[in-house]
């Protein structure tokens, strides 16, 4: 079976490689990735982590601007894949994912249709979740809608931030997809219409630096899973009061709940806005290196405040 690979950062990255090494039977004709962009201090191009995967194999690689580009359309068509596979790419328009004769999936970072958009992971930790998982589907019209073809599932625990569950579920996800590239193969992958299942639908929209802020009025345990949904990155952040009246601000990378718990010495605590207390453990402030908050507490004079 002839595919064709969409992805961009190093989540499918994990899914392309286990594909060209493992599967004897598939052939990556080609991958679609992002343009190369500007980053850095000397705004060098860089390229995506899917195409320094793909250069290093030696697989073809496209970097549309526009999907709908009338010559990427075509090399598509030349190419003549059975089946496209998409992994954290952007969305598609259906000149593209109808194309090929046995469809277009998507592996997705959620049990859908819990956690449709952008975000699905981060979501997942900040609203509390103690189950997430991946899930591979066939693309539709509408984002995150088309029907499902597999999933499975992991618990998240407690204190367990994005970074974590995002390793994780990017390897159980490359076995996904393998299986699902086995099922489609084999002519037995069975997809079932999210509507069928029963399950509400839940947002995962994108992430805005407002999204990430602090919001103290609120509970330990809201802020706790704050944090921990988007460490290390974006990173939810803060801003605080210097003993001398200045206020910068500061990523938080980890918290603990300290539940009626006296606060330790010289800790870095707050009380939330439900009378619970929150003990931040790591924090980067503003031009500084990340640290743990007893550190950053040694390296002023007096006592700082939250806001």
């Amino acid at each position: 079976m002839k595919i064709v690979f969409f992805g961009t950062p190093e989540f499918a990255v994990e899914s392309l490689r286990r594909i060209h090494e493992e599967a004897s039977d598939i052939e990556v004709a080609a991958v679609v990735t992002a343009p190369d962009r500007p980053a850095g201090r000397g705004h060098a191009p860089r390229m995506s982590a899917v195409k320094q995967y793909a250069l290093s194999a030696g697989i073809p690689v496209l970097q549309p601007e526009k999907l709908r580009d009338e010559a990427f359309v075509a090399t598509l068509r030349s190419i003549a894949a059975d089946l496209f596979v998409v992994i954290a790419f952007r969305m598609m328009p259906e000149v593209v994912w109808a194309m090929p004769p046995l469809g277009t999936f998507n592996l997705h970072g959620s049990l859908l249709p819990r956690y449709r958009g952008a975000a699905p992971i981060n979501w997942a930790v900040i609203n509390g979740e103690t189950e997430t998982g991946v899930t591979t589907f066939f693309l539709s019209h509408d984002i995150d809608t088309g029907p499902i073809i597999a999933r499975r599932s992991i618990t998240i625990g407690p204190d367990e931030n994005v970074g974590s569950v995002y390793d994780r579920l990017m390897h159980i996800g490359a076995d996904l997809t393998l299986d699902t590239l086995a099922d489609i193969a084999a002519g037995r992958a069975v997809a079932t219409e999210q509507a069928l299942t029963g399950i509400e639908p839940t947002p995962a929209p994108k992430i805005f630096t407002e999204t990430c802020r602090i919001d103290w009025s609120q509970s330990a345990r809201r802020i706790h899973n704050l944090v921990r949904g988007l460490s290390p990155y974006p990173a939810a952040w803060t801003e605080i009061e210097m003993p001398d009246g200045s206020v910068t601000t500061a990523k938080v990378f980890a918290t603990r709940l300290l539940d009626g718990k006296d606060a330790p010495k010289g800790s870095f605590t707050a009380i939330c806005g439900d009378g619970s207390m929150i003990e931040i453990l790591e924090l980067q402030a503003a031009g500084k290196r990340r640290m743990a908050a007893s550190d950053f507490l040694r390296g002023i004079h007096g006592e700082p405040s939250l806001r």
